[in-house]
């Protein structure tokens, strides 16, 4: 078969109403990992009290972000389990079982004792949930995108696949209010007896909700044609290396490109507003939740306009405009000005969401339908894990060792770079078939008609 053959794509089958819970199914995992993950964020100074020895405030601040940066580093490990199961089992089955570790690992954490009542058994307490919910984490990007793009119309996919990254803005946004609500309704005192609990439960729920979701929704119509034909994977991981690398190693590109900008603009952000800009934590706080807000609006236009254009162009523009404004945008930052910041933290939000919107629809159209979890599992947890769960104690080194206030300017306009370069490697993949050639070719029954490949007019 010719490189330049396509096949039918399967999603034009799906019944709208099925399509609008594929969207909620395959979204609400991310929201509830994000929702789990800026709670323990935005509350780590109050666990570092609850949950290590008292004798110093900062070692039990520093444990209990070593904690959270566990959690990135078993991510890879998850990725390869989850990955797996879903090219072998299918989305459905994995996105079942990574929000259910997700809703257990919190409720876990949410009802554990504190330092004071089982001594070291609470950090290693801790942990272990920590190491459950980072496993999960490494599944639910690469099992909730294949979901989404898979059920997505091929006219519509951008969009589609989008709101995976609306559910982690939500996530975010929704942590945010709670701590804050959580502040305004208890005393200090109160938060570290009983009430930080209160965000982990809430959790619980909405994963459990996630999970009667997820078991509702029939799996994708391209992983159930895979079936039909008996063309599975048996030894997905292997394949990704074998037959993808070329695709695996663009994904690696993409991910750093967004997952950088991510952590850097919605997480580090913060905290060199608050040390290096001298904002209040309530004002950079205020400008994080904004930078969100703008992003829940962006994300889906963006994916609308790479449905229109394609991925290229929208990608190329987040890249080419990051890679020249964000030294400028830093500059402007550190005038300190409540109007200069404010500006520059949209311009940074704006550049995110473009990036947001776009990157998974196009790394999932890389991928062939046998190797598409897997290759997307095992590219995102690696480079959250080495690229961007390090950038900020990488940041605050160089700034504290140059003193120059644009570091973290040059770090993103680097991070554009990598993007540009990705663009410039991976094909235009806008409203391609998701069953490829390599889908098809250890095929032992008989192929449907209208799943052969269509020659090209040139051939």
């Amino acid at each position: 078969m010719s490189t330049s053959q396509q096949t039918r794509d399967a999603s034009e089958l799906v019944d709208p109403r099925n399509l609008r819970k594929s969207v909620v199914a395959g979204s609400i995992g991310v929201l509830v990992h994000w929702f789990d993950w800026a709670v323990y964020a935005y509350m780590a100074s109050t666990l570092a009290i609850v949950f290590f020895p008292a004798e110093s405030k900062a070692a039990g601040l520093l444990a209990t972000f070593a904690v959270f940066a566990v959690s990135f580093l078993v991510r890879p490990i998850g990725a390869v389990i989850f990955g797996r199961l879903g090219d072998r089992l299918g989305r459905r089955k994995t996105l079942s079982i990574v929000i259910l570790a997700m809703a257990l690992a919190t409720l876990v954490l949410g009802i554990l004792p504190g330092y004071a009542v089982i001594g070291m058994a609470a950090p290693v307490l801790l942990i272990l949930t920590r190491v459950v919910q980072g496993l999960a984490a490494g599944g639910e990007f690469g099992s909730a995108a294949a979901f989404l793009g898979e059920f997505s119309p091929a006219k519509r996919r951008g969009f589609g696949v989008s709101w995976l990254e609306v559910g982690s803005l939500l996530g975010f946004l929704l942590a945010s209010l709670v701590v804050y609500l959580l502040n305004l309704a208890f005393d200090h005192q109160q938060i570290i007896d009983w009430a930080w609990r209160i965000p982990f439960l809430i959790t619980v729920p909405l994963g459990f909700v996630g999970l009667y979701i997820r078991r509702k929704i029939e799996d994708t119509p391209d992983f159930k044609q895979l079936e039909e034909l008996e063309v599975v994977s048996e030894a997905p991981v292997k394949e990704v290396f074998q037959r993808n690398l070329k695709e695996f190693i663009q994904t690696c590109g993409m991910e750093i490109f967004m997952n950088v900008t991510f952590y850097v603009v919605l997480v580090y952000l913060l905290t060199y507003q608050e040390v290096y800009v001298g904002f209040d934590a309530g004002r950079a706080a205020l400008l994080s939740t904004l930078a969100s807000a703008l992003g829940l609006i962006i994300v889906p236009l963006a994916g609308m306009a790479s449905d229109k254009v394609g991925r290229k162009p929208v990608l190329m523009v987040a890249a080419v405009t990051q890679t020249l404004l964000a030294v400028p945008l830093f500059y402007l930052m550190t005038i300190g000005e409540d109007w200069a910041v404010f500006t520059s933290t949209l311009g940074l939000a704006l550049i995110l969401a473009i990036t947001l919107g776009t990157h998974a629809v196009t790394v999932v159209e890389l991928f062939p339908t046998r190797t598409r979890q897997t290759g997307l599992s095992i590219a995102y947890a690696l480079t959250a894990a080495l690229f961007a769960g390090t950038a900020p104690y990488v940041l605050t080194w160089l700034l504290e060792s140059t003193g120059n206030m644009l570091v973290p300017g040059f770090f993103l306009a680097a991070v554009g770079v990598v993007g540009i370069i990705t663009v410039i490697s991976i094909p235009e993949t806008k409203g391609i078939p998701l069953i490829k050639e390599q889908d098809l070719e250890t095929a032992t029954v008989r192929i449907p008609v209208e799943l052969l490949p269509k020659r090209s007019e040139n051939e």
